[in-house]
């Protein structure tokens, strides 16, 4: 009986152990910190043992494979032993895939856009009544899914830690947003290490498959040349407008061709705004063509979407303040494209754990529309050293409460309170769902 591994009890570790323990593998899970007790459950009920709290390194090093979770980095001195051993280190996404039978895949990454992007994707396919399940980065693990259930489509967010660990696997349909400097922390910072990582997406495709992508980014369109691609290549753009198939955004309508398919949104009826949506938009309307959807379904269901949780997410409006929840805008990329869809005075609270941000972009933006900048974080020096001179007024604050009780005190009617940190959040919340559920706590509770 084949010995397998998993390293890490969260969504993707414990679907990857019941999906071993279905497939006949003689399972073992790991997890060096506390196991959430709803997953704990989870791998008793399907006789899964596990550990939480260490490592048990020899058990480990006797593994034939290894899957490790994304959270998990290569540097991690566990990780290393098992590779120094000679054992292969895979994904979720790699292991899973091997026993989802004839289902095909639509796979999103990118820097941004990536979460609103898949849950607009997965929308439409479940309008159009097709059998699809979701997951990867957002959903159920999708592990735990081909373990459960049978399904047609998955529609995989995918983030670079688990590209990394994907070798085989292939996406019928991948869909590139952008590539921006993110998560440099884990790749030496080196950008071109996460270039390559983004990549990843396009591996393994062959001329039936579908390489959807942003024509606008310099960076994706610098690396095109060097991959050989033979997919079929559908760009999506603002600036420069696809000579055949793909998406162009004209300042008022996207005009979308697939084939024979033509397909045109009026950006005024959509409920998700700014030009990041429009770039969302017509990369979901490009997937979910590929995959069969008729171009009418397509728009109404695109017009009828909803911004996703902790994304721009309107909070509420009192004494002429609006609060909005950006929680997810972890990175710098993330917050220019906030900041560009504000159409009122606003103030920004920012701040958390930074990951090497170069703010140089937002300070456009920031000296335009920001006339209060609240920092929100341990260390806040970065961000009023590199704002200072550019937004009027900076404050500098040490917890949630604190940081709300400055905006509060200094919005104005007719402005916006934007949480859009442009870091990670684990100095003072446990993730960034933590961080924006907590936001909008407060703001029921006092505004």
């Amino acid at each position: 009986m084949k010995r397998l591994v998993v390293l890490g009890g969260g969504i993707s570790g414990y679907g990857s152990a019941i999906l071993a323990k279905k497939e006949g593998f003689e399972v073992f899970l790991s997890d060096r910190g506390q196991i959430a007790d709803r997953y704990k459950q989870k791998l008793e009920e399907w006789g899964v043992p596990y550990e939480e709290g260490s490592h048990d390194e020899e058990r480990i090093l006797r593994a034939d494979e290894v899957v490790k979770s994304p959270g998990i980095p290569d540097t991690a001195p566990i990780v290393r032993k098992i590779r120094e051993q000679g054992i292969s280190v895979i994904s979720e996404m790699e292991f899973a895939a091997r026993y989802m039978g004839a289902a095909k895949t639509i796979c999103i990454t990118g820097s941004n856009g990536k979460t609103t992007t898949t849950s607009l994707i997965y929308k439409i396919m479940r309008d159009a009544g097709l059998n699809v399940s979701l997951g990867g980065n957002i959903g159920e693990s999708f592990a735990y899914s081909v373990a459960t259930g049978q399904y047609d489509w998955y529609v995989l967010e995918l983030s670079s830690f688990q590209l990394d660990g994907m070798y085989r696997f292939k996406a019928d349909v991948g869909v590139l947003m952008n590539i921006t400097p993110d998560h440099l922390d884990r790749y030496d910072h080196c950008f071109q290490n996460y270039v390559d990582s983004k990549m990843r997406i396009t591996q393994n495709q062959g001329a039936g498959d579908c390489f959807i992508f942003s024509g606008d980014d310099a960076v994706i369109g610098g690396e095109l040349s060097k991959y050989g691609l033979t997919s079929r290549m559908l760009p999506f753009a603002a600036q420069v407008q696809p000579a055949d198939e793909g998406g162009y955004y004209d300042g008022s309508h996207c005009t979308i061709r697939f084939g024979e398919e033509l397909l045109t949104l009026a950006i005024d009826e959509l409920q998700i705004k700014g030009l990041h949506n429009c770039y969302n938009a017509m990369a979901a309307a490009l997937a979910t063509l590929a995959a069969g959807v008729p171009a009418e379904v397509v728009k109404r269901s695109i017009y009828t979407f909803s911004p996703v949780e902790h994304r721009l997410e309107p909070v509420k409006e009192a004494d002429g303040v609006l609060w909005i929840n950006d929680s997810k805008a972890t990175n710098v990329d993330s917050v220019w494209y906030a900041l560009e869809s504000m159409t009122r005075p606003v103030v920004w609270i920012a701040g958390g754990t930074d990951k090497g941000n170069d703010y140089e972009p937002l300070k456009k933006f920031a000296r335009e529309k920001v006339h209060t900048l609240v920092c929100m974080g341990l260390d806040n020096a970065k961000l009023e050293r590199e704002f200072a001179g550019v937004v009027p007024t900076i404050v500098s604050t040490a917890s949630l409460d604190e940081a709300m009780q400055a905006a509060r005190a200094a919005a104005r009617k007719g402005d916006v309170v934007l949480l859009s940190p442009a870091c990670a959040s684990f100095d003072l919340f446990k993730n960034y769902e933590n961080r924006g559920e907590l936001f909008k706590q407060w703001v029921v509770e006092h505004v």
